[in-house]
C-alpha cells in the first residue's frame, strides 16, 4: 500500500476552510510529487463547492482548471481532491463511489460531526473503496 504524506499545517488549512463553509461541504484538489513510498502531498487547493449544499460538492470548473495551470506552473502532478462531511463520518458516501472516475486519485474525506475533525485517504475503483496510509507529519515529527 502507498503511503500518502501530508505536512501538517495542510491539514490545519483544510481544516480551517472546511469549518469557515459550515454548513455546506467544502472541496478542494490535492498537487505534490510520486515519491518511491507514495505520494506527498505538497499543495491545497480550495475551490468553491457550485451546488453549496450540506450534502454534495460539484467542483467549479474554472477553479480546477486555474489549478491544474498552476500544479503545472510549479512542477506538481494532480494527486486527487478533498471535501469534507460535515455531520457523516470519514468515509466514502454512495454519492462519492459512483463519482469516483479515477482510479488514479486519492480521495481524501474531512469528517466534522465530532469535536475534533477526522481526515482519512482512499482509493476508490470500480464501486469499491479501501483506506489509504495518510501520514500528517511535522518538522518534528516524520514517519
Amino acid at each position: 500500500m502507498a503511503i500518502i504524506r501530508m505536512r501538517d499545517h495542510l491539514y490545519d488549512e483544510i481544516v480551517n476552510y472546511a469549518k469557515e463553509h459550515l454548513p455546506e461541504e467544502a472541496c478542494g484538489l490535492l498537487a505534490g510529487v510520486e515519491t518511491g513510498e507514495g505520494r506527498e502531498i505538497r499543495k491545497v487547493y480550495f475551490l468553491e463547492n457550485k451546488d453549496h449544499a450540506e450534502d454534495h460538492f460539484t467542483l467549479d470548473p474554472r477553479d480546477q482548471i486555474n489549478a491544474i495551470r498552476d500544479m503545472r506552473a510549479n512542477g506538481l502532478k494532480p494527486l486527487g481532491n478533498w471535501h469534507s462531511h460535515p455531520s457523516s463520518p470519514s468515509r466514502p458516501s454512495v454519492e462519492d463511489i459512483r463519482l469516483a472516475f479515477d482510479s488514479k486519485a486519492s480521495y481524501l474525506i474531512l469528517s466534522l460531526m465530532a469535536d475534533y475533525p477526522v481526515l482519512n485517504s482512499f482509493h476508490i475503483e470500480g464501486g469499491e473503496w479501501t483506506k489509504e496510509d495518510l501520514r500528517i507529519y511535522s518538522e518534528e515529527y516524520y514517519f
